[in-house]
């Protein structure tokens, strides 16, 4: 940003998910300066598709007397290198997830320079991340090893060395039981298909099995399922600190610091 006061900078902050597209202006803070506009994904979805949304969320932020912004941190579920998409599993089907692959949208999105084609559209500096990468940003203390799980059309993580993004994991995609993966068995689509109970005795079991991976000094569950989790399954949960869904929006500032100037290939 050169010589412009950092402390003045406005970011307009955008989540992501399977299901909506939220967007929203932060001041340097990280604090709203604008309400939150949700845009339901309008499958089938390609990237051209997510630039308009934006453009229209944009429009909609208090009807054009939003304050200029500065920059764009964008958080979107898959596989995301320096701001390119490796793979992203909802937006390459017909209606959303769990629905048919389509290839013109498979061949689309993989190798998407999302982050590039954000400059390219609004002008300014962008910032493209998996969607738990930016929900960790709004959370975690920045001290020890830190694991941030977020549930929701699927499981969303983030791993965190003091404060620092390690590489993206699709643990989501990782084998659980049964031969399905993790994503299969405690995403959204199992919640509504056994009812909470048994749903938050299965988010249970997958956060044991992700111990002896992790070792973590401290465990955040966030997103827009883990208000679902049942008392007596958090009771079992000692120590682990649940997070407010905002995050994925809030972590929108802070977290241009916790990537390196490599990884945000500026």
């Amino acid at each position: 940003m050169g010589t412009e006061d950092h402390t003045r900078l406005v970011t307009l902050s955008v989540d992501c998910g399977g299901g909506g597209i939220k967007s929203t202006l932060l001041d340097a803070g990280g604090f709203q300066l604008s309400g939150v506009v949700r845009t339901q994904v309008p499958y089938p979805f390609s990237p051209e598709d997510m630039l308009r949304v934006i453009e229209a969320q944009l429009e909609d932020i208090e009807a054009g007397t939003r304050p200029n912004f500065h920059r764009i941190t964008l958080g979107m579920p898959g596989m995301i290198r320096r701001g390119v998409v490796v793979y992203t599993p909802h937006y390459i089907r017909r209606a959303g997830p769990h629905t048919r692959i389509l290839p013109n949208l498979e061949h689309a999105w993989t190798g998407q320079d999302m982050q590039a084609a954000l400059e390219a559209r609004f002008g300014v500096p962008a910032l493209v991340l998996n969607d738990a990468e930016v929900a960790a940003a709004g959370i975690v203390s920045g001290r020890g090893l830190e694991l941030v799980l977020t549930l929701g059309t699927g499981l969303g993580s983030a791993y965190l060395d003091n404060g620092t993004l390690a590489p993206h994991l699709e643990v989501s995609h990782a084998p659980m039981r049964w031969g399905l993966v993790y994503d299969d068995v405690v995403g959204e689509h199992e919640r509504l298909r056994l009812g909470d109970s048994a749903w938050s005795r299965r988010v249970l079991k997958a956060v044991e099995s992700l111990w002896p991976v992790f070792r973590w000094d401290s465990l955040y569950i966030g997103g827009g399922n883990a208000a679902h989790i049942t008392n007596s399954v958090r009771a079992r949960m000692p120590g682990v600190n649940f997070v407010p869904n905002m995050a994925g929006m809030q972590g929108g500032v802070r977290a241009w610091s916790m990537v390196t100037r490599e990884e945000r290939n500026l």
